[in-house]
């Protein structure tokens, strides 16, 4: 929400969109959200077909830092326990990215991993309409 980023769901979700279940993951700033679903990944592509596609991914040569992203591109991350399935992966070897880790590694939580990515292509795309600067309470800088 804090990026003005949109969000995609590529069924099947490995949780519910349910009200109950968005109250319980203290998500209150839902409904401040672009939230589109899809039946599957066929279905993404139709509706949006001239869509730039990063995925993140472990199995990926390129790090996220080392390409150029783009206003409009999206990034795809795969489900915690899976990553994105390799049918899928296997047609965007040239725009597979990764964050580097430790080998012992097998990955990071997925919230994390959205987060490092998605601001470096904002920092990428200057930041735009995003407040850089922020104020003290009670002292002046």
């Amino acid at each position: 929400m804090a990026t003005g980023s949109s969000l995609h769901l590529i069924e099947p979700l490995g949780f519910r969109l349910g009200e109950k279940e968005l109250r319980r993951a203290g998500m209150d700033y839902w409904h401040d959200i672009s939230v589109f679903t899809y039946v599957n990944f066929a279905e993404f592509k139709e509706r949006n077909p001239q869509a730039k596609i990063w995925m993140a991914t472990t199995k990926a040569r390129c790090v996220y830092t080392e390409v150029s992203y783009s206003p409009n591109d999206f990034v795809m991350f795969g489900k915690e326990s899976a990553g994105i399935p390799e049918e899928i992966l296997v047609d965007y070897k040239e725009t597979c990215v990764r964050i580097p880790m430790l080998k012992e590694s097998r990955s990071l939580n997925l919230a994390n991993s959205v987060a490092v990515v998605v601001y470096e292509a904002l920092r990428q795309n200057g930041f735009a309409d995003m407040k850089r600067a922020g104020e003290l309470h009670r002292y002046r800088w």
